[in-house]
Order: structure tokens, then sequence, then C-alpha cells
């Protein structure tokens, strides 16, 4: 594959309150010099992250203080050039509300054997922290292909 060149990605998974924020926030710290923002299928409009995702990753050292979760549109995707979604039906939905879009749109975990990454909404600490190790090491990889 030829080197990827992206000044800007959005992370997208549901409610933009869970994955998508803390997806979002570690792609920041790995690549600091990109755009990177998130945004939710049926997003929580207006509510802050999810307060088991805050206290999961604050214990790993990534604040996710002042999100704001927000609803995908056509209009934001056109807005970031890597779409990096959490499961397989989030590629379909970027497929129904903006065609155009779907060719640069790839998994989160497309670098971890194109691995879904489960939802841990209203679930147990043990499942935010597993969500969270799968979003650091999936981070890490996108981190070292986009800083090639």
């Amino acid at each position: 594959m030829a080197a990827m060149t992206f000044g800007s990605i959005l992370v997208v998974c549901t409610g933009n309150v869970c994955r998508s924020p803390i997806g979002e926030r570690l792609l920041r710290q790995a690549l600091p010099q990109m755009r990177v923002a998130s945004a939710g299928l049926a997003a929580l409009v207006g509510q802050p992250a999810d307060a088991l995702a805050r206290r999961v990753a604050e214990m790993n050292g990534v604040s996710l203080e002042g999100h704001v979760a927000r609803r995908l549109t056509a209009q934001v995707l056109q807005e970031y050039e890597l779409i990096l979604v959490m499961e397989l039906a989030h590629l379909d939905h970027i497929s129904r509300i903006a065609p155009a879009c779907r060719g640069k749109a790839l998994l989160f975990g497309q670098w971890l054997a194109r691995r879904e990454i489960p939802d841990p909404y209203r679930k147990s600490v043990d499942a935010f922290e597993h969500v969270f190790a799968l979003l650091g090491s999936a981070s890490q990889e996108w981190a070292q292909r986009l800083s090639r």
C-alpha cells in the first residue's frame, strides 16, 4: 500500500459518548499534527462522554474533558479525509447517508486484523477497559502508518 497522507480524521461510533471520544483523544495524542474529531450515528447530542468512559480514560492518562456528542451527517463526513468506524455496520450507514464518502472510511481496528470494537455502553468497567485497550492498540497502529 502506498504511503497515506491525511490531515484530518473523523472517529465514528453509535452514541459518540464511549468509543469515538476515546479513539479521538488517543489519536490526538499520537498524531498531534492532525485535526481529529468524532461523531455518532445515533449520537446522544450535547451529552458529555459517558462517566465510565471518562473514568477508564482518566485512569489511563487520557482526558475526555470538554467532549460534547454530535450527530454524524453527510456534511460532517465530507469535512474529513479519513473516517474511522468501530463496526462494519457503521460502514453500511456511511454508504447510505454519504455514498461518496464510503471510500475514505475504514475500521478503527483495521490494523488489528480488521477487528470490530465492541460497544461498552452500559456495560461493566471490565468492558470499558477492554475497549480502551483495543482503541489504544489500534490508535498506535494508525499513528505508525500515518506518521511515515
